[in-house]
């Protein structure tokens, strides 16, 4: 062993020992297993292709709704475009409602920016599904996610309703008062929590309980309301003099950078709740050997790939010590998955959530006999 490796398997073992630490790295290991900077990715992609269509679908429907009160519809507008500080009034500048003089142009519209608008929330949804290592074979089917989809356009349009009214309340309520500015992130933060809270609900699979779902949700409304209002500084500070070409580069880096990092906080979060209901912690930093934690996430991990009811997967580790002595084949643990409701875990066993000794045979059991899973 090598001074510097010498060096890194101390610190790996201090982590390991100190609880807060090995929850920290054990979410940040969850997150780079899950390929999660990905995911991220494609969120923030599929985000940004349906950003205008739903803005724009929003100002159309808010200018037949409002009729004749030009100013709710133009506090609903503020309200969701100040979601994103950095180019939110940018972006109003430059969307603008539907030509309405054609009542079946119009609902052809929107019926096809409903259709586009989805990707981000369909990809919301996978990104889920993967974080909590869900088999192919029960996940949501195509409808089953188009219906969630429906349902969580929905849901932001509560929230952006509901955000408008209470931060007008807070604003006449407090008018000329010093505690304005608290009241207003304090109504942010609680709405922004309530939405995490509803939207984790709607983007993952039923497989997993409601109430293992919360600490993340408390954790994301709060990341993304310091988001908010660091976005506000940095339009303050850094866009507030740029050149109109500049300007609009700056708004399309800013709005592809705001999406990313939004994303990335969102998935974090969303680890955060399963490494703590599956206590996928300590984990190690370097191997061999693995941590029990590590063999419960490969496995996890081996088994999400399960696409048949009648295909059965099974997960096994050599492991070798590290002074060259001979390899010894140790089976997967077999232990129950706590994010599971126990009805769905009994009626799933043996359709690969979990191993069933009772059903394998050589015809169906598919071991890796050739070396650790590395998923």
């Amino acid at each position: 062993m090598n001074p510097l490796e010498r060096v890194v398997r101390s610190v790996d073992r201090a982590q390991q020992r100190f609880g807060p630490a090995a929850f920290v790295f054990g979410v940040v290991k969850k997150f780079g297993d899950d390929r999660a900077g990905s995911l991220a990715a494609l969120i923030a992609y599929y985000g940004f292709l349906s950003l205008f269509p739903l803005l724009l679908l929003l100002v159309t429907i808010l200018g037949i709704v409002a009729g004749h009160n030009p100013s709710f519809a133009k506090s609903v507008e503020h309200s969701a475009l100040s979601q994103f500080p950095v180019i939110g009034n940018q972006l109003g500048n430059n969307i603008h409602a539907l030509h309405r003089n054609s009542t079946i142009g119009l609902v052809i519209g929107i019926l096809g920016l409903i259709w586009g608008a989805q990707g981000a929330i369909q990809a919301g949804q996978y990104a889920m599904a993967e974080v909590w290592n869900v088999p192919g074979v029960v996940r949501p089917n195509f409808w089953s996610r188009l219906v969630r989809t429906l349902l969580m356009m929905g849901v932001l349009g509560v929230f952006l309703v509901a955000s408008t009214t209470l931060a007008g309340i807070v604003s006449f309520a407090t008018k000329g008062s010093s505690i304005t500015h608290v009241a207003g992130v304090i109504v942010s933060l609680l709405l922004n929590v309530a939405l995490y809270v509803v939207a984790f609900r709607v983007l993952t699979p039923k497989q997993v309980r409601s109430r293992l779902l919360v600490p993340g949700a408390i954790l994301g409304g709060a990341g993304w309301t310091v988001l908010q209002y660091l976005g506000v500084s940095l339009i303050d500070h850094t866009l507030r003099h740029t050149s109109q070409v500049y300007g609009f580069f700056a708004v399309v880096l800013g709005l592809v950078a705001w999406m990313y990092l939004g994303a990335q906080m969102t998935l974090y979060v969303a680890e955060v709740n399963v490494v703590k209901a599956n206590r996928f912690w300590p984990r190690g930093m370097v191997q061999p050997p693995l941590t029990e934690a590590d063999e419960r996430v490969l496995v996890a991990i081996g088994q999400q790939g399960k696409r048949r009811p009648e295909q059965r997967l099974s997960v096994k580790f050599h492991r070798e010590p590290l002074n060259g002595a001979a390899t010894v084949a140790v089976p997967s643990p077999d232990e129950g998955r706590p994010h599971l409701d126990p009805g769905v875990a009994a009626t799933e066993r043996g359709s690969g959530l979990r191993p069933d000794p009772d059903a394998r045979g050589p015809a169906e059991e598919h071991t890796d006999d050739d070396g650790p899973l590395a998923g």
